[in-house]
């Protein structure tokens, strides 16, 4: 039997709505209906559909709300960029309705989980019937520019996002990716009401001055949902990807890395013109066991694949066809000396104590 996967991180809304892309259905008859159009130059291959979900035993996703600053749009057909704030929450509140669109016409197939009992019962679920099961949504917002103000993350709370991460690029509230920067005064604000609804810190993206600020400051539980170690990554000045000191960080307040099978996070300085051929599987574990040599365990980290996040098929490691291949990650860990209970940690049940952690018992 295969193991159960939780996956950090996927862009599901951004790719419904910018190129009409329908996960109810399997990644090879997207890639067929995609065939002749330019869908495919614009973000590759999708990896991921529900079939596939069920394949891998795919239980839940950590479903994005992501929008661009429009200075970093990727051309017309990129329609979810934003100018204003007030864009940015009117993308990201269509987001979200499009994820409860997907989840109440495919009740079989999708539901946002908003607690531990729908967690629960989700997995009882899957125990009883693992061939046909939704795959859990948690919603994830990636770049907080959506929010106007604190007053208003009851709303979003309300609505089902429980994972707010306050940097892409450079935002109000602090330095993201290519951005540097620290915490502003908006920035500690939003923090501070994050804490108080008790929402779970996304690091991934944030400049490194911010996330040491975070670490010190930011009461509640904190993860990176997806970002590679940059120790691995030789010769690389990029600050999206994490130092020893922020790994460090992560580890003493029990956090969780989710690691991100794209090429170019896992070889530095590939391209696409280097093949696939180049960058395995093995360089996926590689990364999973840094962080559990610096952790002393397999507790700290899991997948955070953002897959059809930007790439396709094209930029990930050979061995991946769609998300389902991620499971054969599992004997390459065997084979590296991790038990039985190692590998089902790093597949799902990190994440599961995260989730544990921070979802309320029942009321949403």
């Amino acid at each position: 039997m295969s193991l159960m996967i939780i996956d950090a991180h996927e862009d599901l809304a951004w790719n419904m709505l910018s190129l009409g892309r329908d996960y109810t259905r399997s990644a090879a008859l997207t890639r067929k209906k995609e065939q002749g159009t330019n869908i495919p130059s614009y973000n590759g291959d999708t990896l991921l559909g529900w079939e596939d979900y069920q394949r891998g035993n795919v239980a839940v996703v950590f479903s994005t709300l992501f929008a661009a600053p429009a200075r970093a749009s990727l051309g017309s057909w990129d329609t979810q960029t934003y100018a204003t704030i007030d864009e940015a929450h009117a993308r990201y509140k269509a987001q979200l309705d499009a994820y409860h669109r997907l989840t109440d016409e495919n009740p079989d197939k999708f539901k946002i989980i908003h607690t531990k009992k729908e967690l629960d019962d989700l997995f009882a679920l899957r125990l009883a019937n693992q061939l046909a099961t939704p795959v859990g949504l948690i919603i994830l917002m990636e770049n907080a520019e959506g929010v106007h103000n604190p007053d208003e993350l009851e709303m979003w709370w309300r609505r089902g996002v429980r994972i707010i991460g306050p940097a892409w690029r450079g935002t109000r509230f602090c330095g993201g990716t290519g951005e540097p920067g620290s915490l502003t005064k908006e920035g500690f604000a939003l923090l501070e009401g994050m804490a108080s609804m008790g929402f779970v810190l996304d690091i991934s993206h944030m400049d490194e001055k911010a996330v040491l600020q975070s670490l010190d400051i930011y009461p509640g539980t904190i993860i990176a949902s997806h970002a590679n170690a940059a120790a691995l990554l030789k010769g690389t000045k990029s600050n999206r990807f994490l130092s020893d000191c922020v790994i460090r960080g992560l580890l003493e307040r029990d956090g969780v890395v989710g690691v991100v099978p794209y090429n170019r996070f896992l070889l530095s300085g590939w391209t696409e013109t280097d093949g696939r051929a180049c960058v395995s599987l093995e360089y996926v574990v590689s990364q999973i066991d840094y962080i559990c040599q610096f952790a002393g365990d397999a507790r700290h980290v899991g997948f955070g694949t953002d897959f059809d996040g930007g790439f396709g098929v094209q930029k990930a490691p050979s061995g991946i066809d769609t998300i389902a291949d991620l499971q054969k990650i599992a004997p390459l860990l065997a084979d590296k000396g991790y038990s039985d209970e190692d590998i089902r940690a790093i597949f799902a049940q990190n994440w599961v104590t995260i989730l544990n952690r921070c979802l309320p018992g029942n009321n949403p």
